[in-house]
């Protein structure tokens, strides 16, 4: 059998499989019914950009000021563990050898610079031993632990591959709507 033959067919098969499932959904859906379910799926896209996780690189554009390995660092205002900048970190990336659990909790913080609250994702870095530098216990807009999303006080390290905690991020979102 020859290359342009295997070619053919395989074509032949696309066109026909294909043709089949055109077949198949213009006989189960009407083309209203398409056109608003694809009208849907296109608004709901269009909405991916609003997600807070897709205003995570806001951060760039923001001025600071102040001292990353402090527990007064604007950012860490609900913070509440070690400081992965002490620890061989970033306030936005885990030490090498350390997980970001996808868990996080979430503050508002203010920034000193532009007197503009900014949403702020604490993720934790797992998988190392713990970290006992730079240790903080900010509870400002920390809620009681039975409103989870926004309690330091838990242990994050839920979906990563060790639940060893070893220091928390502070990742800006992204300016906080109606203020603190």
């Amino acid at each position: 059998m020859k290359t342009n033959d295997i070619v053919d067919k395989t074509y032949y098969w696309i066109d026909q499989t294909a043709k089949e499932q055109t077949l198949k959904l213009a006989r189960g859906i009407s083309r209203r019914s398409f056109l608003s379910r694809l009208g849907a799926m296109l608004a709901g896209a269009a909405t991916l950009p609003l997600l807070p996780v897709a205003r995570s690189f806001a951060q760039d554009s923001i001025e600071e000021i102040g001292d990353d390995q402090t527990c007064e660092y604007w950012r860490y205002c609900a913070l509440g563990g070690a400081l992965c900048t002490c620890c061989g970190g970033t306030t936005t990336s885990c030490p090498p050898g350390a997980e970001t659990s996808p868990i996080t909790w979430v503050g508002t913080c203010r920034n000193p610079v532009d007197d503009r609250s900014y949403l702020i994702s604490y993720n934790d870095c797992c998988g190392k031993s713990m970290c006992q530098r730079c240790r903080c216990h900010n509870t400002e807009r920390d809620r009681p632990v039975y409103y989870t999303p926004n309690a330091s006080q838990i242990l994050w390290c839920f979906g990563t591959e060790a639940r060893t905690y070893h220091c928390t991020v502070a990742v800006v979102l992204g300016e906080a709507s109606g203020g603190a």
